[in-house]
């Protein structure tokens, strides 16, 4: 009967059938993942201070997200402290789910005291280094995580596969309460206090006071690659990061595949993230060496002038002489640390960065231009309260702006406001396409250094292909802006030094190979001109990703409305969407 059965051809069939489906790579469909972020104070001790922080989960740096290509991610945040909270989820594109994108009072009320919201977002076309963070004042001091997306099962790196991968978060620490600092700023009009260490997954090392034992250490294997997913979460300070003696392979920036190539330091924004290959040395070499990173300081403002230290162990071959020497005998080296204000490797260094633009991840660069906008972003002064005498510029106060509009931020969400036509005493649509009083941009600043002060927005149609251009002002020192845009990623067509010239610099533009981010540096007395496809409906926030800067009203948001097809409207907002 056996016998028989077996030879029945469509039992046959159903065993090749079943064989031949065990031996198929898994569907490329995503999974979906569920994530619970308890926000609670917990005690941490840095540089011999203790102090009770916001933080998830007891963690910090805060819960690893780890996801594929193409899965959902369900991510419940739970407000067990006073302060209101909502996480962005920092380069996620967020095609029509603009309701979990996380900036308070832009696509959302904030989450109150003992509320939850639940962030609903599926990862479409990504893969790379991101992270997640606090978006609502400067809690994302310590509210702030890595999320690695890798890419669907079956489908290589387009490098070799590495030995083993590390998150590497670089970040800020306060021994202050930073809610204080900014508040105290905000009032007196002065600039903040700033950070008391740099840190690398929350460990400032031993460069600094009691520090020694919070030291983060990378343990590697002699003859192996590693993949180092580096990301800087600082609050205010742009950072070049180096190992003593080795090179690092760039392979990827802002979750996006760059050409590769070799560099000793590399420069790296808040916001922004690169992944580099380690290859460690093909044997024991009898040392341990330092990884640093340092600020690369424009402005002309005060600034953290310290140095975090990392060490890079490698593990002995076992039963030799080397694992009975103690770590500590081993000479240790230090990286070369470039100059704090070595602009000509930032730009050296920003320049090499392009697209991969293969056949399987080509560089969609917007060939036409729809609309074309010239942005200034700066400094400048707003007046001090009457009979008072404020801490910023003859007596005034520090503010920021986009086109000399400080943004103003409303006191319920944007994306509400537009989604349910409830504008009216909440945005304006009038935000100037470009600087409403000309001067020389990067030139001697005018003697009337006051904004304007607004909560205008540019309103663009579906799919509308968008040129803009960001110009550096000199008003009050000019000064390196890392822009990040919400809800796209961009092409950096050109960049230069001085004021752009809509003459003669587009002509130089790379429209093959550009990179592509979501942050990009505004050189320092400079220009920057991106790219982008406005091809998700909602309302996108674009700000500095320096904090005091977003808190002076370095910010700004693009509406993009729903386009015809159903697949090209904003979905309505969840049941659980916060209320102000």
């Amino acid at each position: 009967m056996a016998a028989s059965l077996l030879s029945s051809p469509v039992v046959f069939l159903v065993i090749f059938l079943f064989s031949t489906l065990c031996l198929l790579p898994e569907p490329a469909l995503g999974i979906t993942r569920h994530y619970k972020f308890e926000i609670k104070l917990h005690n941490v001790t840095r540089l011999g201070h203790t102090k009770s922080i916001v933080s998830v989960n007891g963690q910090f740096p805060g819960t690893r997200i780890v996801a594929r290509e193409g899965d959902q991610l369900l991510i419940k945040v739970v407000n067990h402290v006073s302060n209101n909270i909502s996480i962005h989820w920092h380069g996620i594109r967020q095609l029509r789910s603009g309701w979990a994108d996380g900036p308070a009072y832009v696509t959302q009320c904030p989450i109150q005291t003992g509320q939850s919201y639940v962030y609903n977002f599926t990862i479409v076309g990504q893969r790379g280094t991101l992270f997640w963070h606090a978006h609502i004042s400067w809690l994302r001091a310590t509210v702030y995580g890595p999320i690695v997306i890798l890419p669907k099962r079956g489908v290589p790196y387009p490098f070799a596969k590495p030995y083993k991968e590390v998150p590497i978060i670089f970040g800020e620490w306060f021994n202050a309460d930073p809610e204080a600092i900014i508040s105290q700023a905000l009032q007196t009009g002065g600039g903040p206090n700033v950070s008391d260490a740099y840190t690398i997954n929350g460990l400032p090392g031993p460069l600094y006071n009691c520090s020694a034992k919070d030291t983060f250490k990378l343990k590697v294997k002699p003859g192996k690659t590693y993949l180092l997913r580096l990301i800087n979460a600082a609050l205010n300070d742009e950072l070049f990061f180096s190992i003593a003696n080795h090179t690092l392979t760039v392979v990827e920036a802002d979750a996006i595949y760059v050409k590769p190539f070799e560099t000793e330091t590399l420069l790296i924004t808040p916001g922004q993230t690169t992944n580099v290959l380690l290859k460690t040395k093909p044997s024991y070499p009898n040392a341990t060496f330092l990884m640093t990173a340092r600020p690369y300081v424009t402005g002309q403002g005060t600034f953290d002038n310290s140095t975090v230290a990392g060490i890079l162990e490698y593990d002995s071959p076992p039963h030799s002489l080397h694992s009975s020497t103690s770590i500590k005998m081993l000479p240790l080296f230090k990286p070369i640390l470039l100059a704090l204000n070595d602009t000509s490797f930032a730009t050296n260094f920003v320049s090499k960065l392009r697209s991969l633009d293969s056949a399987q991840f080509p560089a969609n660069v917007p060939q036409k231009v729809d609309k074309h906008f010239f942005f200034t972003v700066g400094l400048g002064t707003s007046p001090c309260q009457q009979n008072k005498t404020c801490q910023g510029p003859n007596g005034t106060k520090f503010a920021a702006s986009v086109n000399n509009v400080s943004f103003a931020m409303p006191t319920t969400a944007l994306l509400q406001a537009h989604f349910f036509g409830q504008s009216n005493g909440v945005y304006t649509p009038d935000f100037p396409s470009s600087a409403i009083i000309p001067f020389n941009f990067t030139g001697t600043p005018p003697n009337n250094t006051m904004v304007s002060n607004g909560t205008k927005v540019v309103v663009l149609p579906f799919n509308t292909s968008v040129e803009l251009v960001l110009q550096d002002t000199s008003i009050l020192g000019a000064e390196s802006h890392p822009l990040h845009l919400h809800g796209f990623n961009f092409f950096i067509v050109g960049q230069g030094f001085g004021n752009f010239d809509p003459n003669k610099d587009p002509a130089k533009f790379n429209l093959i190979d550009p990179v592509e981010r979501n942050t990009v540096g505004v050189p320092s007395g400079g220009w920057v001109a991106i790219r982008f496809q406005a091809d998700n409906p909602g309302v996108w926030f674009m700000h500095c990703h320096l904090e005091v800067h977003t808190s002076w009203g370095l910010k700004m948001a693009w509406i993009v409305l729903d386009g015809k097809l159903p697949n090209q409207k904003l979905l309505p907002p969840p049941a659980d969407l916060p209320k102000c």
